[in-house]
């Protein structure tokens, strides 16, 4: 990719767990010549982890999310391409809307072992990582998108890859709002090849482009246990690289990205930051020093 601002957005209030606001800086340490932007982890805001909130830390998502929304909207009314290494899912929100802002109509992937599309009348857990695809395509329509003056994403032009972990509320939102999903036994039954060449067609039928969203936890967590939230039979290391050589196919397609959910605290021997580091640079495209 030419032109990339590198956006590292270091929050985990999305989630009761702590680590992934750390992941960023750890996969950006070791990169030169780029343009980064640092929007740190806000000090202000404790943390709520109560059980029993089902709009947990909802202030300080939103306060944040307005953060990276301008810094990735001054990026890109520069022409330059946004790559936001991210905490936790819940900033796709601030990162992807920014896009569609700019590009008034785009498609969008969303690579991911969950589904993210509870609202907040059917979340179990109340943590707003789990939220953000059902707020940028205005299927939950509250509380979280109020500082974005433009369209939403087309749940037609919207396409889930790797999911496996859905909550049954949350999987009647995605069949309701007509949302594309190809599961883990999706590519390993029809190749990835097929499902990977699909999303494209989907998320940029009539648009002007795409965002990718990649989590880190699609990938199985024998290859990547540095996530948040593992998810068993997930896509495997060749399957994780071959999507970032469909992304380099599609370049002219692909607007923005984000890649998210490293978390340092849960990784064994470096396993995950090897690997999203490889997966980082690939997109960069720089020799994995």
């Amino acid at each position: 990719m030419e032109n990339v601002d590198i956006i590292a957005a270091c929050s985990d209030l999305g989630i009761h767990i702590d680590g992934a606001a750390l992941g960023p800086y750890k996969l950006i340490e070791s990169i030169d010549n780029h343009n980064i932007i640092k929007i740190d982890k806000l000090d202000n805001i404790r943390k709520d982890l109560s059980k029993d909130n089902k709009r947990k830390n909802l202030k300080g998502v939103n306060l944040f999310n307005v953060k990276l929304y301008n810094k990735s909207l001054q990026s890109l009314n520069n022409n330059k391409f946004p790559l936001t290494i991210a905490g936790d899912h819940s900033i796709a929100i601030g990162s992807s809307l920014a896009s569609i802002k700019k590009y008034n109509n785009l498609g969008i992937i969303w690579f991911d072992a969950h589904g993210d599309f509870n609202t907040f009348d059917t979340t179990i857990s109340g943590n707003i990582h789990g939220i953000p695809l059902a707020a940028i395509t205005n299927y939950e329509k509250k509380y979280l998108t109020d500082f974005h003056n433009g369209n939403y994403y087309n749940p037609k032009n919207t396409v889930i890859i790797g999911a496996r972990d859905l909550d049954k509320l949350e999987k009647e939102n995605i069949q309701d709002a007509g949302i594309t999903v190809f599961t883990t036994e999706d590519i390993k039954n029809k190749g990835f090849e097929h499902v990977y060449e699909e999303a494209f067609k989907i998320a940029s039928l009539g648009t002007n482009g795409i965002h990718i969203s990649y989590d880190l936890d699609v990938i199985d967590p024998k290859f990547a246990p540095g996530v948040s939230v593992p998810v068993e039979n997930g896509i495997n290391e060749t399957e994780a690289f071959k999507f970032i050589d469909y992304i380099i196919k599609y370049k002219n397609l692909v607007k923005s990205m984000d890649l998210v959910e490293f978390n340092p605290l849960k990784d064994v021997n470096d396993k995950t930051l090897n690997l999203a580091k490889g997966l980082l640079y690939k997109v960069l495209d720089i020799k994995n020093p």
